[in-house]
This record gives structure tokens, C-alpha cells and sequence, in this order.
């Protein structure tokens, strides 16, 4: 089927169940980030394939919404002739529901894909004009796609106790002693990273993040109930759950919630992050509903010691990796033969050959040469596929799942470095070359400003973002996207609930916590700039301190590109912050390289500036 017939068969199928359009959200019942091949209906649906997105389909008219890392993908992917192309946070889908809807239309929903915070929104824009946002009988694209992959049924294991740090039954136990003092019988858990951060188990049910797809419902005694395929589970993990977690298919999970209502229990929900059905279903079985967060949220976010240790030497591995692979990318890349996708599979081999406890990428990488740099979440396709040309930009965004630790790193190359420089062909996209390394040094001021920075423990991220962007704004320049997440532990390489961003929500940065620092600059059909490292938050250590203060430990061991920074640029501090960090880097990877030319290469890479 066409984009164009596939758009079709879903109007018709509205039609017959009666309503005049539907939400698409890019999401699968547990609304993560990644989610299994038969959930990716969005894509099915317009082609967009990005992580964030949302369509709504009404009878005459479609329109689809990406974030800011995503506008010029989606113009790539999606048909303009079918969809309307709108900024998901600068035009909320609610705002433009409002105007596109009429009195007595109904718009469908499916309430296993939208949070109950997302569906209410949508249901006051609905009944603004007028209209009623009302739930499927059957999804729609569900309906009419014919060759929708099966649900997957990755094999799931335990996450030993060495990487782990704590065991699940001590990790339930405290999460159940909370819930108990504040009268709560349970707790639901929808999302699969708390499920496998609770159970220390992994999986492998989407891509890049080692999830067991599943739900649980935690209860004030500590008992768990666990809903998942049990063929699933092998026998380690079967085993490593204990008589504590009773295994269940999912098809249990609403005779469950009737059971939880019948006693008239109170139970979390977290209406933020756990699919709407739940609320019906609990609401449905008498149950009292108490909005909180998901219980393992925070703890999942503070690292525990043997985690941050963990990371710590994950970093080590992941950085020599890195060295090895842009001493490689050094020498060949001036011969204008290498292309994007070539890049990303030769990094992906050396990261492969790390060690044992190399689990695959954390992400898919971010190759982008020259213009295809500016495109934010930009993927390497057989079509896109661009060739790294000399005196051009090169973006790499990458990361690696280890047992021990996830990992994300960024940094833009100038392809040719010293060389394309005393050549006088460091422009990008008819950019001169001193526009280019301008914006290369403000995004590494910013980058350089939060690395640095000392913070009080209630600080959240809102509150730092600026630091990032002030370099930038002094020459009238941004970024469209937030200036770091929150990362998993061999678990999302995004995760909440931190960020640092100006719509980030005030959740306090607490010790333990690891956050991406990666602003960016970005010019359209030109070239793109990021910078990326992963910081631990740390307490700060200041003599005569009169409040508690944490500051950032930087994890990331990987040189920055000297032929772009512009020294005039830098303050004192921030230059010897730099040939600090480089001083590091040598100390730190320099040991695991056993190539003489790959630590010349690194040595030469993090001399002083």
C-alpha cells in the first residue's frame, strides 16, 4: 500500500466504527521511547520514523507533529500533500485540535497508547469545539495492517548483582515500605524500564535498550505481580525472581485490577507515564486512584556505588574505543571515500571489540555529513547516504550498551583537520571557515559552562540550561532541542525523570544522577554542531559551604576536535578546563590502547591547547 492508501484504509475504518478522525501517537502500551516493530503504526502510517511524534487523521484534512530535532526528517519522510507538518511543543496538537474540530465530532483514541495527563489534554481541546474524544472499539491501523510483525518475545535474563548493585528483593522491599506509610496498597507499573530495574532482569523486546516488555503491579507487602509471556523467562530469571513474584500472562493483568478494586484499594498511578486504561480499569473496579510518580523512578535514577562505578569504567572502555576509531577516521576520511553509513558500521566493529560486556549500540549512530549534520536526529539511509568530503563538518552521535553501563558521546569533526584548515577549505555549506569554528567554540563554551558548573541541591535542570546557550545567544544563534537527558543504567539511554531543558519539569538534580551535556548549533542544508559528554551529579566538596551544593563529575573520556576551536574565543578558565579534561583522557584511555599509533594519535589529540 501507498502512504496515500494506507491514509485511506484508516479514514474508511473510521468511518465504520462511526467517528470522524483519530490521535496517532508514536507509542506502544508501555510509552517508552523505543518500541517493538508491530507498535510502530505511526511510521506504517506517514513514514516518519523518528522517537516523538503524533498524527491526527480527521476526515479532510491530516496533520502531523515532531519535535524540534525532527523538522527537517519528517519533511523527508512524510508526504506534504497528505499531512500538514506542525511543531509538536510551538503548535500543540491540542491547539490545533480546537480549530480543526466541529460540535458533534468524534475523535478516536486508543487508551493503551496515550497517558491519562496526554488524553485529558485532548479531551478539553475536543470539548472545546464542541466535540468528544472517545475511546476505539479496535484500533484502526491495527485493523487494516495486513502485515503487522508479531509481538516480540525476546529471551529475558537476570542482570547480576555485580553490575546491579542492589538485589530486587531489597530494592522491593523499600519501595514497599513507602507505599505502606503512605497507606497505599500498590503500585502500577507500566513502564519496562522500572519494571526491569525493579525484577533485575534485561531483555531485548525493542531495539537498543535491553527491555523485557511487561507489567507489574507492586504491592504494600512486597510481593509482586509480574504480567508477561513466561515462555519469556529463562530459567536464571525465573529463578533470580524468587517466591515474591508471582508470573502471570498479561491477559491476568484486568482480572488483577478488578481484584485490587473489590478491596477497595488505593493505588498509585503515575498519570504521566502509564497508559490511560489503566485509570478505566481501576476506576471501572472501585478502586481508589492516588496520582504519584512511578516508585522506582527516582531510585532507578540514583546510581547506586557500584553503578556509578560501573560507569566510571565503562567509559574508560567506550573512550578507547572512540580513540581508536577517530585515529582510524583521521587517516582515511581526507580520501573523500568514506560515506556515512561505512562511518557508523566501523565504529559500531571496534565498540564490538571492546570485551565481553559489549551488549550492541544504545541508540542507532548519528552520521551526518556536511548538511545532513543540520538535521538533528538525522538516520543514514541508502538514499541520504553522503560521502565525507574534505574541509566539511562530520557529526557522530553514538553510544554502547554495556553490563555495566549505557554510554552517549558526540562530537563534530572537521573532516581533514589541521590540514583542511592550511588549506583553506574549513568552510561548510559556503559558511567561511571562521564563521564555522565560531560556532564550534560557542557550542563548546556552553558545553564547557555546565560541565563546570556548581549548583545547590535544589536546582533542577530549567535552571541550568541557560548556562549552555549564553555563548550562543551573545551572537544571536540557538538550538531547538533540550541540552541533556537523563541515562539509564545498561537500561534507556534517555530516561527520566531529569533533563536539563527549559520545559524541563522542577525534579531536583540529585547525587547519583547521570545527565547528557550536548548543546548544539545547527544551519540548515549547511552543517550541524553537537557536542556531547555524560556527567555524574556529584555533592560538591567547597570549603566554607553554607548549603548543601552538588556539582558535575564528567564520565566521557574523548578528545575534542582541535582544528575547530577558535582560542580567542575561550576564556582562561575554559581553556584550562579543556587541557585538564585532555590531560585526563590521556591518563585515563591512554593505558588501554595497545596500538603505538593509536596513543601517538591521542597523545597528539589532547596536548595542550
Amino acid at each position: 500500500m501507498t502512504p496515500a492508501q494506507r491514509l485511506a484504509a484508516v479514514r474508511a475504518e473510521l468511518a465504520a466504527q462511526g467517528l470522524d478522525g483519530c490521535l496517532v501517537p508514536r507509542a506502544d502500551e508501555h510509552l517508552g521511547e523505543y518500541v517493538p516493530a508491530a507498535a510502530e503504526r505511526l511510521a506504517w502510517l506517514t513514514g516518519f520514523t523518528g522517537s516523538a511524534g503524533l498524527a491526527i487523521v480527521l476526515a479532510e484534512r491530516a496533520a502531523l507533529f515532531t519535535d524540534g530535532r525532527y523538522q527537517l526528517q519528517v519533511r523527508t519522510q512524510a508526504d506534504a500533500a497528505l499531512y500538514e507538518f506542525r511543531h509538536l511543543i510551538d503548535e500543540p496538537p491540542a491547539q490545533w485540535l480546537k480549530g480543526a474540530l466541529r460540535p458533534g465530532m468524534k475523535l478516536g483514541h486508543d487508551p493503551w497508547l496515550l497517558p491519562v495527563e496526554a488524553r485529558e489534554r485532548y479531551a478539553e481541546a475536543a470539548a472545546a469545539g464542541g466535540a468528544a474524544l472517545v475511546a476505539f472499539s479496535r484500533n484502526p491501523i491495527d485493523a487494516v495492517w495486513r502485515d503487522r510483525p508479531p509481538p516480540p518475545a525476546a529471551p529475558v535474563h537476570p542482570h547480576p548483582l555485580e553490575f546491579a548493585g542492589k538485589a530486587s528483593a531489597e530494592k522491593r522491599a523499600e519501595l514497599a515500605a513507602a507505599l505502606a506509610e503512605e497507606g497505599l496498597a500498590a503500585a502500577i507499573i507500566s513502564a519496562p524500564e522500572s519494571l526491569a530495574w525493579l525484577l533485575n532482569l534485561r531483555g531485548g523486546d525493542v531495539p537498543y535498550s535491553p527491555l523485557p516488555l511487561g507489567f507489574a503491579i507492586l504491592h504494600a507487602d512486597a510481593r509482586v505481580d509480574l504480567f508477561m509471556d513466561e515462555r519469556k523467562l529463562t530459567e536464571a530469571a525465573r529463578a533470580s525472581l524468587g517466591n515474591g513474584v508471582a508470573v502471570q500472562p498479561v491477559a491476568a493483568l484486568g482480572a488483577a485490577i478488578a481484584a485490587l478494586g473489590q478491596a477497595r484499594a488505593r493505588v498509585r498511578l503515575d498519570r504521566a507515564g502509564s497508559p490511560a486504561w489503566f485509570a478505566d480499569r481501576l476506576a471501572e473496579a472501585g478502586a481508589e486512584i492516588v496520582p504519584g510518580s512511578d516508585p522506582c523512578i527516582m531510585p532507578k535514577a540514583c546510581k547506586n556505588a557500584v553503578e556509578q562505578e560501573g560507569a566510571r569504567a565503562a567509559h574508560r572502555r567506550d573512550g578507547a574505543a572512540m580513540a581508536r576509531f577517530l585515529r582510524w577516521l583521521s587517516e582515511t576520511a581526507p580520501s573523500g571515500t568514506l560515506t556515512e553509513m561505512a562511518v557508523a558500521e566501523r565504529l559500531l566493529e571496534i565498540r564490538r571489540g571492546t570485551g565481553a560486556l559489549f551488549r550492541g549500540e544504545s541508540f542507532p549512530a548519528i552520521a551526518g555529513a556536511g548538511p545532513n549534520g543540520a538535521i538533528i536526529h538525522y538516520r543514514a539511509s541508502a538514499e541520504s547516504n553522503r560521502a565525507l568530503r574534505p574541509g566539511e563538518l562530520f557529526l557522530i552521535d553514538s553510544g554502547g550498551q554495556y553490563l555495566d553501563a549505557t554510554t552517549d558521546v558526540t562530537r563534530t569533526l572537521l573532516v581533514g583537520g589541521a590540514a583542511a584548515v592550511a588549506d583553506g577549505a574549513a568552510g561548510a555549506g559556503g559558511a567561511d571557515p571562521a564563521t564555522v569554528r565560531g560556532c564550534y567554540t560557542r557550542v563548546l563554551k556552553g558545553h564547557v559552562a555546565i560541565a563546570r558548573l556548581c549548583f545547590p541541591e535544589t536546582a533542577a535542570g530549567l535552571h541550568l540550561d541557560a548556562f549552555a546557550r549564553a555563548a550562543l545567544w551573545q551572537a544571536g544563534l540557538d538550538y531547538d532541542h533540550g541540552t541533556g537527558h537523563g541515562v539509564g543504567s545498561y537500561l534507556g539511554v534517555h530516561e527520566g525523570p531529569v533533563s536539563l531543558s527549559r520545559t524541563a519539569r522542577p525534579v531536583p538534580l540529585r547525587p547519583g544522577m547521570i545527565l547528557s551535556d550536548e548543546p548544539g548549533y545547527y544551519r540548515p542544508g549547511a552543517f550541524g554542531i553537537r557536542i556531547e559528554n555524560l556527567l555524574l551529579v556529584r555533592p560538591a566538596e567547597i570549603a566554607g559551604a553554607e548549603r548543601a551544593i552538588n556539582c558535575f563529575e564528567t564520565l566521557t573520556l574523548v578528545p575534542y576536535d582541535r582544528a575547530l576551536i577558535e582560542l580567542a574565543l575561550l576564556e582562561p578558565a575554559e581553556r584550562a578546563w579543556i587541557d585538564a579534561y585532555h590531560a585526563r583522557v590521556l591518563a585515563e584511555v591512554g593505558p588501554l590502547l595497545d596500538d603505538d599509533a593509536d596513543r601517538a594519535w591521542l597523545a597528539a589529540a589532547t596536548a595542550p591547547l
